[in-house]
């Protein structure tokens, strides 16, 4: 592929990603005043009806992501992300006119088996470039995907007091539209070398994967950072409340609060390649789980708006280092002939932990808020102390090919 298209293959992936992760954060932030709408009152339901349908859609996209993954491979990328976003299209549209919670947890249920287009264009990068480039692209990609969330809630924010929160699915269906003709037009997949040797079977290739060296404990580290980075859905709009923020403001406030996460969590991931060719990804990955820890002992040990603003910022910063380095180091690992399948693998690791994180901080939220952060620092401490324990010292630049090991 040449390089015009190699850079129009980065810029679309990272472009759609970022525009349909606004759509999505356009209205799914505000999932608990939307269930609220509908008629659900007692905070301890909302709470879990909100954890059930924010966990729903990554719950089946964790079956489906690695076989999609082997049809990407054979097939290529691009029809997956067609067929996703159009999927998101459809159901999106379709929560506009909902009128009980279950209707939004079966729509997230359906989508479940169509999506996972996030990821998807994770894999489309780093197969247009070089191996030597993965890093930037990766961290092109999930920069992306981190402003989406920055403009998103802001735009929902405003728009909701506007329209209301049902016709603001209407605008989030029309993001993914764009999405999706953008992949349309600027997108082509990179040619398939020619096979030298008979095309290896599905069982084959994923039990060869399972077993390169360091590949479980990077998608150990992926479900542990995404999980922790999805624990706010279904607690923060309900936190800020606690707070003492007036109830008219609360989707105001409670979008910033997303945008500054989200904002820090872009700028990690650009600065991630630049620490990577300094420091072993052992390093960047435990400095940043153990910043993201502090950062949340912080929420718990003196909540309020400013200590959550600030304390959001860091942590988006903190796991959008740690997250491009484990895709970046994990992603240089893998065969040719298994690529789309590899990130298809790793895509569920991290949608485990996005099912998992919001189901788990629902029902914990129902008891107390601030429990949720309680949890997500354990984990947060779990993961920097299996890194420095498991994790080999060796720089871990991309640019070089170091593995990312077991010790």
């Amino acid at each position: 592929m040449d390089q015009r298209q190699s850079r129009r293959n980065v810029f679309a992936a990272a472009a759609a990603g970022g525009i349909g992760f606004t759509g999505f954060t356009l209205v799914m932030p505000f999932l608990p005043l939307y269930i609220a709408e509908l008629g659900t009152t007692d905070l301890g339901e909302i709470a879990m009806w909100t954890g059930l349908t924010l966990g729903a859609t990554p719950t089946v996209t964790a079956i489906s992501a690695p076989l999609w993954g082997r049809v990407g491979d054979k097939y290529g990328n691009k029809v997956l992300v067609i067929r996703s976003l159009t999927a998101f299209i459809l159901t999106k549209a379709g929560m506009a006119f909902v009128t009980a919670p279950w209707q939004l947890f079966a729509l997230r249920a359906l989508l479940g088996v169509f999506a996972g287009y996030g990821a998807l264009t994770i894999s489309m990068a780093a197969q247009s470039v070089p191996r030597d480039r993965m890093a930037r692209a990766i961290g092109a990609v999930q920069t992306g995907h981190r402003l989406g969330p920055a403009i998103g809630p802001v735009i929902g924010g405003l728009l909701a007091p506007l329209v209301g929160l049902r016709h603001s699915f209407l605008f989030a269906a029309a993001f993914y539209a764009a999405a999706l003709v953008l992949v349309l037009v600027l997108y082509q997949d990179p040619p398939r070398p020619p096979a030298t040797e008979k095309a290896r079977g599905g069982w084959e290739v994923f039990s060869h994967l399972l077993r390169l060296p360091g590949f479980m404990l990077a998608l150990f580290v992926i479900f542990g950072l995404q999980t922790v980075d999805r624990s706010f859905g279904p607690v923060l709009p309900l936190f800020v409340a606690q707070v003492g923020i007036d109830p008219q403001r609360i989707p105001i406030v409670s979008g910033i609060l997303f945008s500054l996460g989200a904002v820090s969590a872009a700028f990690g991931s650009q600065l991630a390649p630049r620490l990577l060719g300094r420091r072993s990804a052992k390093d960047v990955i435990v400095s940043g789980t153990a910043v993201a820890a502090v950062a949340m002992a912080a929420i718990v040990a003196a909540p309020s708006l400013w200590v959550v603003g600030l304390s959001m910022s860091a942590v988006g910063l903190a796991i959008g280092v740690a997250t491009t380095t484990i895709y970046s180091v994990a992603g240089s690992l893998l065969p040719a002939d298994a690529h789309a399948t590899g990130f298809g693998i790793m895509t569920t690791a991290s949608l485990v932990g996005l099912a998992v994180s919001p189901v788990v901080a629902g029902f914990i939220g129902g008891s107390g808020l601030r429990i949720v952060f309680v949890a997500d620092v354990a984990l947060l401490i779990v993961l920097a102390v299996l890194v420095a324990r498991r994790l080999r010292a060796e720089p871990a630049a991309p640019s070089t090919g170091a593995p990312l090991a077991d010790s």
